[in-house]
Order: structure tokens, then C-alpha cells, then sequence
């Protein structure tokens, strides 16, 4: 019998690992047969699955394999490769066994849940077997099975070629010329398999997402690799209270509610800012929505908001509109602003909550809370939907469709962000123009043009012999307005709300603790019967998400802080810079710094900019910290979401 060397062992491994996971796949897509069919979710599960599958064992793979060259051979190295394989072949067993428990307490694969509940052993696996004994008994049962596989499938000494006598130690067989280059092929390989595209970014689990089952989204993405990727993620929950001290709850909660003019008496406990919101526009059908981002637009750059004259387009539409000339954005990444507009979350020194582990399913959106009144929703974006996690948040809150590049028509210029502006809203006034009249949609279409390398088609545009991402910002201005002007025409029209805002500005910077300038963006809300106004009032993203549902007509309960601007003037704007969080009233600004007392500053609202130094207000500094603590506590214990459907009231 040949001699076991380690590129043996670890096809042997690769082989066993990528049965057990797709038998277990196809096994519980099987058992959830019902809710796979409503998405025709099987193709998408075990081709996607494959994809992660492949990247996992190539992880598992890659440390035996790049030492297989130099000591592939010797019986030591391939005794403690069979232990590792062992090791990741029954942790990968056990994963998959505990999966359909698991499914049926919490309705997904093992998650963040799942390592959180490791630190409570005896108690969890107390509940189990009261709750579960049949399923643990089976598990036992599947897991002795497969360790006793596992131990005569990868045996962990080199096999005898004579049985009954002692066979040396052989010598690498491979010249000593070829190792190197055999060790490159191979790490260039399995690192191709480990990252699962050819695409500038790499595989991840919103890359495998299709569909608005949050369950199902996860069964493409094997056990370990869901654990291990929330693991991951966790490293994004940078903690409020570290940060800036800590608050009782009660005095947190009832500072944020009574600021936000929300009742003292929750409709729920356990979802403190859960309220009723009565539209001042009540209709007898509610309106579409139609939310449109647009990528790094800062008011420098917007004339009608004492900037540069880039956006001519853009100054006439808000001559047309209710325009807000003191809006302000949350932050300075996309997945900030998208957070802000999207679910009306106020911001932490954590990600955005697109990308934590705790907010993929469960947690409040427009397009989670206007399914429940007859809306269907979708998000557009002319870029790969899966950056920034946003197809993985977005499918398992609550939107039914997203609509990224590689469901555009024909798009005539691509570039390495995406889609054109205009290839994107060219698609944007089809899917309009195919909506039936009977259903009201919520749509947030977000651009991609005005990002660096700011490419776009230069031949629509005249440059003018200025920086790129000046044209950039004069292209995307032109396919707004051009938009615009196909909407206006369009039946469409008469019933849509449009809402026009920025994501964030451009790169924010300088010597400020809260460089106030860079979070000053354009916002206006236009379309239907809305009247052309200027408002001056300080206002913040998060206001505008309840303001779109009360001009929608869209009576509601739901968690949002946030203002609606057509009954309440919030006078405020909340953001995070980095570490720092800013709360800002009009001519003062509250800054927050990790480890630091809170400081006070004099703002100058018409040129945006942090002036002198203010004598310390605690009174102040504690409306900053709750609204800076909230966040994180609502995040952490699931209470900013909606109740499920059918609830009882309290």
C-alpha cells in the first residue's frame, strides 16, 4: 500500500469535508423545503454553497499544503496533519450537527448566538436536552459516527508498505529545485479559493445573499464559516460606554425619548422608542417612495448652500422643492449615511449597523416597517450590492428586491465603482414606469459616480479643466437632472415622493475635533403635491425617514427618534467622527471624546466651522451622552426592531 503523504491526507480531507457540507446543505434546504420554493432559492443555495465551501477548506487546507513540498513525507508532519484534519473535519461535523437545532430556536445557522452562549455551558446544555432530547440524542449519535470516520478516514501515521515491518522514515521525494515554485503554485491556488472571485473584492456572505428570507440567505454560507465570519464581525462593536462613561438606563432612555417628543409609556418594554406616528397628510392611498442617495455630495460643492457652483441641476430642483438648507449627515462612510436614512439609527464609534452581526435580521428598516402596509420595497445601486454588506442587510430586513449591476439592461459605461449614474437611473424610471398603480413601493436608488477614481463617460460632459472629481460631480449632477426630467413626464409622477439627499460629503478632515463643514449636505423632498419651500431649521438624516412616511400618508408603529419635520422641530444634528461623537443645537456643539470630559464649543452656522471654547455645561454634556449611549443599547439588546406580526399589545 502506497505511503500517506500530506497532499494525500488533505484530498482525503478536502473529499470527506466537502460531502459532509453539501450532503448537510441539501439535507436542510430539503427540511426547509417550503421556504427554499417560495424564493426558488436551490440553485442559488448550492451554487453559492460551493463558493464558500471551497474558500473555507482552502483556509483549512493552506498551512499543510505550503509545508507539503518540504516535509510531505515525514511521518511526524503527516501524523500532526491528520490531527488537525481531524480537528477541523469534526468541528465542522459539530457545527452542522448543532445546525438544526439551532435553526429551530432562533431561525438561522449558528451565529454570533451561537460562540456568546459557549461562555453558559452547563446552562445551555441543560435547556437543550430538556427542550431538544431527541434531536441531542440524534446529534450524539451523527457526531460519534462521524469521529469514528474521521479517525479511519485520516489515519494519523504513514501506512507500512509491509505491514509487519517497520518502514524508515522516507526522504521529500521532490527535488529541492522545485519546492519553491511548487509552494507558490500552491499558495496561488488555494489563496484564488479563499477569496472566491476574480472581482476586486472578496468573497462574503452578502455575496451569496438572493433573497428577502433571512433564514435561507444562510443556507449558501456552511456553519463554521457563519460563526467565524460574526466572530469577525464583533470586532466592529466598539463599545459607547468604554468610550464616554457610562448612564443608568433609565436616565438614558428617558433624555432620548422626551427629546425626541416620544411618550414616556412605551407601547412595548422591551422597545422603549416604539411609537405611533400619525401622518399630517392622510390619503386614501399612500404614495411611492423613492429615496435617492447620491454618493459624496457635500454642500461645498452645491451653490444653492453657499458652495462651489457645481450643481446646477441640483439648485434648480430645489427651487422646486422642500428644501432643507441645515441638514446634516451622520457620518463619513456610505454605510453611515445609508444607516441613517434607511433605518433612522443615530451613530456609535461602532461600524454602521449594515455590517454588525446583531442587526442581520430583526432590525428595523423603512422597507421592513412599509411591508406590513401593502409597500413592496427595493434597493438600487449601479455597484455590487454586496459592499459594504448592504445585500445581506437590506434582504434579511425586510426589502424584497435588490436591483445591483448585474441585474442593469445593457448599462453603456461601467466603471470600477459600478454602473453610470445615468445607466443607473435610466433603470431607476423602468422599474417606476413597470410598477403596478395598485401597490405602493419604497425604492432607495443610491449613485456611484461621484466616488474616486470618479470615473464616468467623458463624452457627455465638457470638462472644464478641473479636477476629475469636479467633473464627476457636474456628471452626476446632469444624470439627476435628466432623470428629472423623464419623471416629470412620466405617470409615475403625480403619486411618487422623491427624496434627495446625500450620503455623506466628501473626505472629512483637518485639524478639528468635529470638522462640522464636512457634514453639511444637501437634502430636498419633492414630487406629488409637495409645496416649494426653503427650511432652515437644523436637521439631521435621521429626520428624514419619519418625514417621508408622514407625506406618504402612511399611518405607522415604529421605533424611529428621529423628527418628523412636518409637525416638530428637532434643532438638532447628531454625528460621529472616528471616535469623537458630536451633538449639535444651533450655535453650540457638544464634542465626546473616548477617556475625555465632554467639551463645549461655539458653532458659526453660516460658515459651518468650530469656534472658541465654551465653558463646560454637564447639563448638556449628559443630552450628549445619552444620545451617544442609547444607540449602543438599543443595538445590543434587539430593541430597536419591530414587534412581530400578530403581537399582543401590552
Amino acid at each position: 500500500m502506497p505511503i500517506l503523504t500530506i497532499p494525500r491526507l488533505s484530498a482525503r480531507f478536502f473529499v470527506a469535508a466537502l460531502v459532509l457540507l453539501t450532503l448537510s446543505r441539501v439535507a436542510l434546504s430539503g427540511w426547509l423545503i417550503d421556504r427554499v420554493n417560495a424564493v426558488d432559492g436551490w440553485g442559488a443555495i448550492l451554487a453559492g454553497g460551493l463558493r464558500v465551501d471551497l474558500s473555507l477548506l482552502a483556509i483549512c487546507l493552506l498551512p499543510p499544503m505550503l509545508l507539503a513540498p518540504w516535509v510531505g513525507h515525514y511521518r511526524l508532519a503527516v501524523r500532526a496533519t491528520a490531527w488537525w484534519y481531524r480537528l477541523v473535519l469534526c468541528l465542522l461535523a459539530f457545527l452542522e450537527v448543532a445546525t438544526p437545532t439551532f435553526i429551530g430556536e432562533y431561525d438561522s445557522r449558528p451565529n454570533r448566538l451561537f460562540f456568546e452562549y459557549l461562555v453558559s455551558p452547563r446552562e445551555v446544555g441543560s435547556t437543550l436536552l430538556s427542550a431538544y432530547p431527541v434531536e441531542m440524542a440524534v446529534a450524539a449519535v451523527a457526531m460519534a459516527g462521524i469521529i469514528a470516520f474521521a479517525i479511519w478516514w485520516l489515519p494519523s501515521g504513514a501506512r507500512r508498505r509491509v505491514a509487519s515491518q517497520e518502514a524508515p522514515a522516507p526522504r521529500a521525494p521532490m527535488r529541492w529545485w522545485w519546492r519553491v515554485p511548487a509552494t507558490l503554485a500552491t499558495a496561488v491556488v488555494l489563496a484564488l479559493l479563499v477569496r472566491g472571485t476574480l472581482a476586486h473584492r472578496p468573497l462574503n456572505p452578502s455575496m451569496v445573499a438572493f433573497g428577502n428570507d433571512a433564514l435561507i440567505n444562510t443556507l449558501p454560507v456552511n456553519s463554521l464559516y457563519n460563526v467565524a465570519h460574526a466572530l469577525y464581525r464583533t470586532r466592529s462593536e466598539r463599545s459607547s460606554r468604554e468610550a464616554y462613561g457610562g448612564m443608568p438606563v433609565d436616565e438614558m432612555s428617558s433624555i432620548v425619548l422626551s427629546t425626541a417628543a416620544l411618550p414616556a409609556t412605551p407601547l412595548d418594554p422591551m422597545r422603549p422608542s416604539l411609537h405611533r406616528q400619525t401622518p399630517s397628510t392622510p390619503r386614501a392611498r399612500p404614495l411611492h417612495i423613492v429615496m435617492i442617495v447620491q454618493e459624496s455630495l457635500g454642500a461645498q460643492f452645491v451653490s444653492h448652500l453657499g458652495g462651489r457652483a457645481l450643481t446646477p441641476r441640483l439648485d434648480e430642483l430645489a427651487a422646486q422643492a422642500w428644501t432643507f438648507r441645515q441638514a446634516y449627515a451622520t457620518g463619513t462612510r456610505s454605510a453611515r449615511g445609508l444607516e441613517a436614512l434607511t433605518t433612522g439609527f443615530p451613530p456609535t464609534p461602532s461600524e454602521a449597523v449594515l455590517k454588525l452581526p446583531r442587526a442581520q435580521s430583526g432590525f428595523f428598516t423603512l422597507g421592513a416597517l412599509l411591508s406590513r402596509y401593502g409597500y413592496r420595497s427595493r434597493f438600487v445601486y449601479g455597484g455590487e450590492a454586496h459592499f459594504d454588506n448592504m445585500r445581506a442587510f437590506f434582504l434579511g430586513n425586510g426589502f424584497d428586491e435588490i436591483v445591483d449591476l448585474k441585474r442593469f439592461d445593457a448599462p453603456k459605461f461601467v466603471g470600477t465603482w459600478g454602473a453610470s449614474d445615468e445607466d443607473m437611473f435610466r433603470q431607476l424610471d423602468t422599474l417606476l414606469s413597470n410598477d403596478p398603480d395598485d401597490q405602493p413601493t419604497l425604492t432607495v436608488a443610491f449613485t456611484v459616480s461621484n466616488h474616486s477614481p470618479w470615473e464616468f463617460p467623458h463624452d457627455r460632459i465638457r470638462p472644464d479643466g478641473e479636477p476629475d472629481r469636479d467633473d464627476a460631480i457636474r456628471y452626476a449632477d446632469m444624470a439627476l437632472g435628466e432623470f428629472f426630467d423623464r419623471a416629470r413626464r412620466a405617470p409615475y409622477w403625480p403619486r411618487t415622493l422623491f427624496l434627495i439627499v446625500a450620503d455623506h460629503d466628501a473626505r472629512a478632515g483637518g485639524a478639528n475635533l468635529m470638522p462640522v463643514n464636512n457634514f453639511h449636505i444637501p437634502a430636498m423632498i419633492l414630487g406629488a403635491d409637495v409645496a416649494p419651500r426653503i427650511d432652515d431649521r437644523l436637521i439631521s438624516q435621521i429626520d428624514l425617514a419619519p418625514t417621508l412616511l408622514s407625506l406618504a400618508g402612511v399611518a405607522s408603529e415604529h421605533p424611529m427618534i428621529g423628527a418628523d419635520l412636518t409637525v416638530r422641530d428637532p434643532e438638532r444634528a447628531i454625528m460621529q467622527f472616528g471616535d469623537n461623537h458630536g451633538y449639535m443645537t444651533p450655535g453650540r456643539l457638544t464634542i465626546l471624546e473616548p477617556g475625555r470630559p465632554a467639551s463645549e464649543f461655539a458653532i458659526d452656522m453660516n460658515r459651518k466651522t468650530v469656534g472658541e471654547r465654551l465653558p463646560d455645561d454637564p447639563q448638556r454634556a449628559t443630552l450628549a451622552r445619552a444620545h451617544a449611549l442609547w444607540p449602543e443599547w438599543a443595538y445590543l439588546g434587539q430593541r430597536y426592531s419591530l414587534p412581530p406580526i400578530g403581537a399582543a399589545k401590552p
